[in-house]
């Protein structure tokens, strides 16, 4: 069943167009929909690929030839200047928005590998949430949790806390992701947890791609030689802004 709130409200508080308690309420319902917070991460990522685009860019001299030949000789009657200007900048308008929107679907379209893995980590992260599992190490320290690695691990994952800025550091713990023995840290967003897990790559940096399975929202990218996975069931805008924190350090 489609939500009302996902052509209407959604796009008032995408745009900042909310008072605090409209936004407050509609952050609310974020947490109880999955569609609304779906539709949500779309809008940001696209105004993210958008914004870094080279959007104002001329077209080059051949295609207005030959856009202006085709529209001449479909239209036989002799168009004023300021018209056919008009013309060419719509065609290049619409052949550039093409091309951009190619662009985001191949740049943020997780392949079959991705979602599998995707689908181990919300699975590891469903673990922790047992009893007395969400960490091996309970400090909101950065200092304590970053040296409790040294020795389990063969890297040295990156830990800080964001507690100014609404992600407190609540601790860490080794997991396991198809096989692998991967860091794990464990922050807070109101009553939610969100495990971030780290491990080292070999591949390039990627930028964050987007998803959900079991009704959690996870993001992926890699920077600096190291993968990481954030995963929770709180909207889709907050693993967002956490992982904005984490492509900073």
């Amino acid at each position: 069943m489609s939500c009302d709130r996902t052509e209407t409200v959604l796009h008032a508080y995408f745009d900042q167009e909310l008072d605090p308690v409209g936004a407050a309420e509609f952050e609310r319902h974020l947490d109880q929909c999955p569609e609304c917070t779906e539709s949500l991460t779309a809008l940001r990522s696209l105004r993210s690929s958008i914004t870094g685009a080279p959007l104002y860019q001329k077209a080059p001299a051949p295609l207005q030839n030959k856009i202006l030949a085709e529209l001449r000789s479909s239209r036989p009657t002799v168009f004023p200047r300021r018209s056919t200007t008009n013309w060419l900048a719509m065609a290049a308008a619409l052949l550039l928005f093409a091309i951009v929107g190619w662009q985001f679907l191949v740049a943020h379209r997780a392949t079959d590998k991705e979602l599998v893995l995707a689908a181990a980590v919300v699975d590891a992260h469903l673990r922790s949430l047992q009893p007395g599992h969400l960490t091996d190490v309970l400090s909101t320290d950065q200092h304590t949790v970053k040296p409790w690695f040294d020795g389990k691990l063969d890297f040295a994952p990156p830990v800080r806390d964001f507690a100014d800025r609404g992600f407190p550091l609540q601790g860490g713990r080794l997991d396991v992701v198809q096989g692998r023995t991967v860091a794990a840290l464990v922050y807070g967003r109101r009553k939610h947890e969100i495990s971030v897990f780290i491990w080292p790559t070999t591949e390039t940096d990627a930028t964050p791609r987007f998803g959900s399975h079991q009704g959690y929202q996870w993001i992926s990218w890699r920077k600096g030689g190291m993968e990481f996975y954030t995963v929770s069931d709180t909207a889709a805008s907050d693993l967002e802004q956490l992982q904005q924190l984490f492509s900073k350090l």
